[in-house]
Order: structure tokens, then C-alpha cells, then sequence
């Protein structure tokens, strides 16, 4: 929702989110503890959580932050698990999203990780730009792991390459994959990918049969990165890593019942 120009009133966001958390996902990404100014649609985000009710779901919350004062704010809240923080690949999106240098996120990394540790959370670090960029920066799998090794020698134990603009193809998908999960055995990584609609399965398929089993989705593939070039490229639509996990005899145990109301619900909120 970040990126959405119309602002969502914190009822409709929190009854969405409701209605997510009635489906069994391992994760919901519920919300940001980020500067208001910076991010309007954001500035809810306690109340959204006050809003949802977690009971006898086992879905775990995971929030997004941008520096240690909004991991603190998270940390503060039990019913979070997760605390995201975006790292990236490249020196020049890193100052555009966060106004610091890789070598300055790397030491807020740190400072998040002692910080939120000792509270019992988990933080998950997403390497944006990990499929390349386009601003012609050097760029290959060594980077991306060499980026990885000082994440993972924090602590980090979930990381996320992330295909910010929509560059990944599914043989550089596979290349990347193939290379972080045999080296680094003791990290779970996820793919957080972004497509058109209709590239979005083949680049599941590659994660997948590279070895990720941990995919951000959302639902109708709302969302993405405004950098993006192309109109039509977002998220990766959480129906189709759905159907395509299903396609490989994969229980999900998800209730579909209650995935497609909120996939009904999706296009209320969004105004589709």
C-alpha cells in the first residue's frame, strides 16, 4: 500500500489484513514504522496493529523499517516477529531509498541486529537490487554474496534478494540462487521478485527450482517499486506462487476459501 496515491482509511486497511490473517500465510507484511513525512499511507501503522486480531491465527507479522529509531518502535510491540530492513546492492538506490551509503546501512544493520535480538525478533534483510540495476553499476552473483557474507557475519539469518525493478530473468534468477544457497547453508533466503503478469511464473519457477522456498507475494500483484520502468511491472501476484506451488504437489494448508474473499476484498481496497 505504500506506494498508493489515495490514501487508505486505517479501518479498510486493518479489515484486509484481517482477512490475510485468516488464510495461513507463514508471514504477513502488515505495515512500516517509517517517517510519516517520508511515507504518508504509513503513518497508521500503530493503529493497524492495535486493529488486527491475531487470535488463533499463527501468521507472524513482519514490519518494515528504515533505521534504528523505527526497528525500535517495532521491537516494542510483541505481537511483531519480524523487522525488515533494506539493505541494497547498489550505493545509488541506497541513498535514494535511505540517504545513506551501503557502508553506513551495513553499520545500522548492526545496530538494528543488537538492538532487536535480545527482544526476541527476527530481522529479515532484503538486498535490493540484487538482480541488477539501471543505473550500469558492476554487477554479478560474487557482489550480491559478497554483500550477503557481511549481512550473514551480523547475524542475519533471513535474507532476501530482490528484484526492485523488475530486471531479474529467470536464468539470472537461477544463477543467483544457485550460487547463495549451497554457500551460505545457515541462511534462509527468500525471493522478493517483481514482474509483468505475465513473467511472474517463470521467475517463481526459477527461484523455485533453484532451491527458495521463502516467496513475498502480493495479493493481484498490487504494489512494487515506483523506479520501476515499466507501468505493468509490480509485485509478484501472491495467486500465481500460489497455483504455481500447487502445481508441485506442495501443501500449502492455506484456507482458500478465505485467500479468495481476500482476493475479492483486494480489489475494494485498491479501488480495481
Amino acid at each position: 500500500m505504500q506506494g498508493f496515491k489515495n490514501s487508505i482509511p486505517t479501518e479498510v486497511k486493518t479489515a484486509y489484513l484481517n482477512q490475510l490473517l485468516k488464510v495461513g500465510f507463514d508471514t504477513l507484511d502488515f505495515g512500516s514504522f517509517v517517517s510519516p513525512k517520508a511515507v504518508p499511507q504509513m503513518a497508521d501503522t500503530e493503529a493497524v496493529l492495535r486493529g488486527l486480531d491475531l487470535a488463533g491465527t499463527q501468521t507472524k507479522l513482519l514490519a518494515i523499517v528504515a533505521n534504528l529509531r523505527g526497528a525500535k518502535q517495532a521491537a516494542a510491540f510483541d505481537a511483531i516477529k519480524y523487522i525488515g530492513f533494506p539493505l541494497s546492492v547498489s550505493e545509488i538506490f541506497q541513498q535514494r531509498n535511505t540517504n545513506k551509503t551501503v557502508t553506513e546501512a551495513l553499520a545500522e544493520v548492526a545496530e538494528i541486529q543488537n538492538s532487536i535480538f535480545p527482544k526476541g525478533k527476527t530481522l529479515v534483510g532484503y538486498l535490493s537490487m540484487a538482480f541488477g540495476n539501471p543505473y550500469g553499476e558492476p554487477h554479478n552473483p560474487e557482489t550480491v554474496a559478497e554483500l550477503t557474507r557481511k549481512v550473514a557475519d551480523l547475524g542475519v539469518t533471513i535474507i532476501a534478494p530482490s528484484d526492485t525493478v523488475g530486471s531479474a530473468t529467470p536464468a539470472g534468477i537461477r544463477a543467483l540462487f544457485g550460487q547463495l544457497i549451497p554457500a551460505f547453508p545457515g541462511i534462509e533466503f527468500g525471493a522478493h521478485l517483481h514482474s509483468t503478469p505475465h513473467t511472474a511464473i517463470e521467475k517463481i519457477a526459477a527461484a523455485f527450482e533453484a532451491g527458495c522456498r521463502r516467496f513475498d507475494g502480493a495479493v493481484r500483484g498490487f504494489g512494487g517499486c515506483p523506479m520501476a520502468e515499466d507501468e505493468l511491472t509490480g509485485n509478484i501476484p501472491t495467486e500465481q506462487i500460489i497455483a504455481y506451488l500447487q502445481s508441485q504437489s506442495i501443501d500449502l494448508q492455506l484456507d482458500m476459501d478465505a485467500f479468495r474473499e481476500a482476493w475479492q476484498l483486494a480489489a475494494e481496497v485498491f479501488g480495481v
